[in-house]
């Protein structure tokens, strides 16, 4: 849930209270790790998850009774997932719960204008009136797939860092055909921002996921040109030509450490016969990737071609959350 900040203005604004229960901290196995969060409104009615099951189920329960009694002090509490909880995980989970009211609309404010910003980090600490105070990090690369480490006792009396919002990676798809029709609905409900780029404006359909933005041009070199380096590039346009045009453009830029081309072996061969007489050198080729998709799914119909990209394109996000160096909850 990346609008966390926007969804308890909201809730305030239209019922006067909202509450926010928090995953953070967790050590072994898990439904959901830290960063997990749900935002409840007065009338029953909350958005996002913590993981589902007995957990949620009884953290819920706490977070209503709180809401109920008005804005009051946050509450830390751990959960052991053992049999006394109906869980088999038998992990740890520690979780925050705080409850708001239009006195907190100001802070929200200014965490909301973050919030628009794309991804950020808080400095965290509770006050001495047992409420959490918030003031804006420094933002580093976070892995927000790391199960952080279960914070000791006192997590509730020293500073702690948060992580809101959604990593999203980037991609540059050419092709507004079948295929690439299937893969933007794909991709819509994922951690991914398309570039959707054709030559054909009559080929985009009428009605765009939010996080797409289709592009009608033929100036395809510049559009590779103007693309982040993290950037993610797949063809598979109209034409076998234009195609080996923009890989070979995307590979000769050095930048993309994953390109990717709709086709056959029997395509991947021919590209790189016809790459090497340009002079395009191995190492460039070595990012090549054609045919797409992960291998263990062999269906042609676009919808699969679609889920096979996208499965492996969810791969290559996590790898790179890997990387990243900050868990998404951690004493600062």
């Amino acid at each position: 849930m990346a609008k966390v900040w926007t969804r308890i203005r909201d809730a305030i604004e239209r019922y006067g209270s909202a509450a926010l229960l928090s995953v953070v901290g967790a050590a072994g196995s898990v439904p959901r790790g830290a960063g997990a969060r749900i935002v409840l409104q007065p009338d029953g009615g909350f958005f996002g998850s913590i993981g589902g099951g007995r957990l949620e189920y009884e953290a819920l329960a706490a977070a209503r009774a709180l809401l109920a009694a008005g804005r009051g002090k946050a509450q830390f509490r751990d959960w052991p997932l053992g049999p006394n909880l109906g869980q088999c995980c038998g992990g740890m989970v520690k979780t925050l719960t705080e409850s708001f009211d239009r006195n907190d609309l100001p802070m929200v404010a200014r965490l909301i204008e973050a919030e628009q910003a794309g991804a950020f980090a808080t400095n965290s600490r509770l006050n001495d009136d047992g409420r959490i105070v918030r003031t804006l990090a420094r933002y580093d690369a976070i892995d927000w797939r790391t199960h952080a480490a279960a914070p000791p006792a006192s997590f509730a009396n020293m500073p702690f860092r948060e992580q809101f919002g959604e990593l999203v990676t980037p991609v540059l798809l050419f092709g507004a055909g079948h295929v690439g029709r299937a893969l933007v609905l794909a991709l819509a409900p994922l951690p991914f921002a398309v570039r959707w780029i054709d030559s054909r404006a009559d080929q985009f359909p009428q009605h765009i996921p939010q996080s797409v933005v289709t592009v009608c041009t033929d100036a395809f070199g510049r559009e590779l040109a103007d693309a982040p380096r993290d950037a993610l590039v797949i063809v598979m346009t109209h034409s076998h030509p234009l195609d080996f045009d923009i890989t070979a453009q995307a590979l000769q830029r050095g930048a993309f450490d994953f390109v990717g081309l709709i086709g056959s072996e029997t395509k991947r061969a021919r590209f790189m016969s016809w790459a090497r007489q340009l002079g395009i050198r191995e190492r460039e080729l070595d990012r090549l990737v054609c045919p797409i998709g992960i291998t263990a799914i062999k269906g042609k119909e676009p919808a699969v071609i679609a889920a096979a990209l996208t499965a492996q394109l969810l791969v290559l996000h996590e790898q790179a959350a890997v990387t990243q160096t900050s868990p998404a909850t951690q004493p600062a």
